[in-house]
């Protein structure tokens, strides 16, 4: 399935105000790891009120006992600084990767933005080396947007 053949199920999901909020943010993790085969791990993490530390949200894939990162630490940690897109072709070539299982190869991480306030991130990991594209990017930049409507 392309990533413009999600999009609507993505709107779908997010318009459905019969569901909670993080019952659609679980939905929406379900979808992409559903549909796209080299999303292996499918997440969102919120800024922890006004701490500088991220906690996790709902989730798709193996658990985590990363539930809890602060600012600056591995790839989600430095996009609640930066507030920019971190797309990581290789984790083994980074210094601050919180290694979350020996399977992962990639990461990408996209932040969520709220009145231009960086609020969270969707965190999605792959088993397979070097996937993510600037489609990817854009694709989830799209996703961030909508769930943006919703916080």
């Amino acid at each position: 399935m392309t990533f413009d053949q999600l999009k609507p199920m993505v709107e779908s999901i997010v318009s459905n105000t019969q569901q909670t909020v993080d019952n659609r943010l679980f939905e929406i993790c379900q979808l992409l790891e559903t549909y796209v085969v080299y999303y292996n791990w499918v997440g969102f993490y919120f800024r922890n009120g006004n701490k500088e530390e991220l906690v996790l949200g709902p989730y798709v894939g193996a658990p985590t006992e990363h539930t809890i990162i602060p600012f600056g630490k591995g790839i989600c940690g430095q996009v609640a600084v930066s507030n920019k897109n971190f797309v990581v072709p290789d984790v083994s070539a980074q210094d601050n990767y919180i290694a979350c299982s020996i399977s992962v190869k990639a990461e990408i991480v996209i932040p969520i933005f709220v009145n231009g306030k960086n609020i969270g991130q969707i965190d999605i990991d792959s088993n397979t080396a070097d996937p993510f594209t600037k489609a990817d990017e854009v694709f989830l930049e799209f996703i961030c947007a909508k769930v943006s409507e919703i916080l």
